[in-house]
């Protein structure tokens, strides 16, 4: 080939790669400006469920509207369609980051626009205000007060979806925003397996004569020690609270607003010890996931957690496999005894029966971890019910109760015991309940990779040392944030897509030998 034409394909290259990296640039700018108002609208919720007064919603509601209108303007704009038509051809010159970026981009810009402007505004407000009534229902544990909300947020959920598109089954697209690629044809699966190995265990430690009591942890535990005490533990498990802080309010959540700005909520019972402790832990979980993203994957949108079930699996892999093992209990029962007198006969090995302790119960956020999944299972069943039309908001105290019969042996005697315990559906969170059972799933698999390349993990959190477990979950989970898909990231970490076998595995061993008369 002549040198001259050469020299032209070369300065072709270069300056076709000059024109994608400076349109890189641009987009990430663009997309910093979306993750901005992003983290303006975190910041105002996080005060509107924390400090807020009660009589500034109306006002507070109205300055979320403005800002949502932004970010949707935003969102689908005409540059984000340049973006997109500029990138068709372009992709394979990209690298994975950028590569992902853009393929999230483009789904987001065409899911958003989707919506028409007027319903999504509309939707915002609805959604704030249904928040607003849920607080009041269960306070006064009556489910009239949020009706007619849940109604309106149900039916905007249902249009959305009719927007947005389906193919099986009109749950899949609320599930795909929560865990991409999951299905109820998946998760039928998936749970039918967990459901019918947790009832055998279960049914095992019904009839084992050995007898737990967990009341060590009813008693008097003043706030302000609980709050020390669970900000020592936080401490050690690596959060960082110079980008985080702990707060309170009536249910407990992790909200972020980047790497270096994690917010965790709890909520303390003076009379009980455990509640408030292993809130906290799980939404530690949440928030080191949050502080360990690089900040390379900033003004990326891939810069957070990938999904709901991953992120649930590093809370509840915090909460449960370690937060309820006696290796962590071994250290910090000792520290715990500084804090509580209660304590101060309670042994280790009743500490740790007690905080593992099982019982069919009714509120899902204190059941046990056995029969945890369970309270998932029943919510999945009735959102799937709900949003494919085979039954009505009117309906979901009836259908509640009757699985909480069903399935766990237990029916409620109000509403804020029963269907008004949760959150979500206030803010129109459907498909986000499956997550906390995968997360349970994907954080056994992590565990027994975890053993495989850190054996001694456990010796380790026996004298307080928890950074190799969080070493682990960063190299492992953490440092990718949002580039690879659940299934991929799962396969990535131990060579086999998602599989109940290890968390009913884990169950077996753990529970078997606590109730040791069926061993």
């Amino acid at each position: 080939m002549d040198n001259s034409i050469q020299n032209e394909n070369k300065n072709g290259d270069v300056k076709m790669n000059l024109e994608i990296k400076e349109k890189l640039n641009e987009v990430k700018s663009y997309i910093g400006d979306i993750e901005k108002l992003t983290k303006a609208i975190g910041l105002l919720y996080w005060d509107m469920k924390t400090y807020m007064p009660k009589k500034s919603l109306d006002s507070r509601v109205g300055v979320l509207e403005y800002l949502s209108e932004q970010e949707f303007k935003l969102t689908t704009g005409e540059k984000v369609a340049e973006f997109i038509e500029f990138f068709k051809g372009e992709m394979k010159q990209l690298d994975l980051v950028d590569k992902v970026m853009i393929e999230n981009l483009k789904r987001n810009y065409d899911e958003t626009k989707k919506i028409p402007k007027d319903k999504y505004l509309e939707y915002v407000v609805i959604a704030s205000k249904s928040e607003a009534a849920w607080e009041e229902a269960k306070e006064k544990s009556d489910f009239s007060i949020f009706k007619p909300h849940l109604e309106k947020v149900v039916e905007y959920q249902k249009e959305f979806v009719n927007y947005w598109g389906y193919k099986e089954n009109k749950y899949d697209t609320l599930l795909d925003k929560y865990e991409k690629g999951i299905t109820v044809e998946k998760l039928d699966v998936i749970f039918g397996e967990l459901r019918d190995g947790i009832v055998e265990l279960l049914n095992k430690i019904k009839n084992s004569n050995k007898k737990i009591s967990k009341d060590i942890f009813s008693g008097k535990f003043p706030v302000e020690a609980q709050e020390k005490f669970s900000i020592e533990v936080l401490k050690k498990m690596g959060f960082d609270f110079e980008a985080g802080r702990l707060d309170v309010s009536v249910h407990p959540f992790t909200l972020d607003m980047g790497s270096h700005d994690v917010r965790l909520t709890t909520h303390y019972y003076e009379n009980e010890f455990s509640s408030a402790l292993l809130s906290s832990i799980h939404e530690g979980g949440h928030g080191i996931y949050e502080q360990d993203i690089p900040d390379s994957l900033e003004n990326t949108k891939l810069g957070t957690g990938v999904s709901m079930g991953i992120h649930e699996s590093q809370s509840r892999f915090y909460e449960n496999i370690v937060g309820r093992s006696k290796e962590f209990w071994t250290y910090f029962l000792p520290l715990a005894k500084k804090y509580f007198p209660e304590f101060k006969d309670t042994t280790l090995d009743e500490f740790y029966e007690a905080i593992n302790y099982v019982k069919p119960s009714l509120i899902r956020t204190e059941a046990d971890e056995l029969t945890y999944s369970l309270h998932i299972i029943i919510r999945y069943e009735i959102e799937k019910s709900l949003i494919n039309g085979e039954i009505e908001v009117g309906d979901l105290p009836r259908v509640w109760n009757e699985k909480y019969k069903e399935y766990l042996g237990v029916e409620p005697s109000n509403d804020a015991e029963g269907l008004l315990q949760d959150m979500h559906w206030a803010d129109g969170s459907f498909g986000y309940f499956p997550s906390y059972a995968l997360g349970n799933v994907y954080g056994a698999q992590m565990l027994n990779k975890l053993l495989q390349d850190e054996p001694n993990i456990f010796k380790e959190i026996s004298v307080g040392n928890l950074s190799g477990v969080h070493e682990w979950l960063k190299e492992n989970v953490h440092k990718h944030g949002s580039i690879y898909t659940p299934e991929e990231l799962i396969k990535n970490i131990t060579g086999e897509e998602i599989n109940t076998k290890y968390f009913l595995d884990y169950l077996n061993n753990k529970y078997l030998n606590i109730y040791t008369n069926i061993l």
